[in-house]
């Protein structure tokens, strides 16, 4: 069983699936490419990427890669909790620049479907927190890119100093960016 719910961003979806648990502990399918077809959301990935923020505050976004080898991600917690946040960056979108978050633990099993066209990043809540992600295209250098955190709107519902990397510290802000990503209905 897989429950589907979409945000208020058309194409991002909320994803959880079902757990079956005992006194060891859970099972739960985390990606099953038929039960994804059947809610459909048809994907097919190619990477998996695994990592950890040490600290709680960490920051890492709102990164993205431009065509030809855009991303689309699914994203889920494995251990910790994180705040997971996608922005809307195509042209002519409806909702360009409106982002939606979702709380993503360990525990609550959720998972987040971001599609090419959106930016992705995440607050971490707890010490040594695990993001997981599933991505349709293959890490490419040159069509890494990324927007500067602080500058979508989002409410990271974080106070204090965020830990961040020079990377993302320098990205250019959503204002000055000219986006490769167009809306299509």
């Amino acid at each position: 069983m897989l429950e589907v719910a979409e945000t208020r961003l058309p194409g991002v979806v909320l994803l959880t699936p079902a757990r079956f648990g005992d006194h060891r502990g859970f099972f739960s399918e985390s990606w099953n490419k038929k039960r994804m077809a059947d809610a459909g959301l048809d994907i097919d990935f190619v990477q998996d990427n695994h990592s950890l923020s040490s600290e709680a505050g960490t920051i890492r976004g709102l990164h993205f890669q431009t065509p030809p080898h855009a991303q689309g991600k699914l994203v889920r917690c494995g251990r910790g909790a994180l705040f997971d946040v996608a922005v809307d960056i195509r042209k002519g979108s409806p909702t360009y620049g409106e982002w939606v978050g979702e709380e993503l633990t360990a525990e609550n099993g959720k998972q987040l479907w971001i599609p090419a066209g959106f930016a992705h990043g995440f607050v971490t809540r707890e010490p040594d927190t695990e993001i997981v992600y599933k991505c349709t295209d293959y890490y490419s250098p040159e069509c890494d890119a990324g927007l500067r955190w602080d500058s979508c709107g989002v409410d990271w519902n974080f106070d204090g100093n965020p830990i961040l990397s020079e990377k993302d510290t320098s990205a250019p802000v959503l204002d000055d960016f000219d986006s490769p990503f167009t809306f299509k209905e």
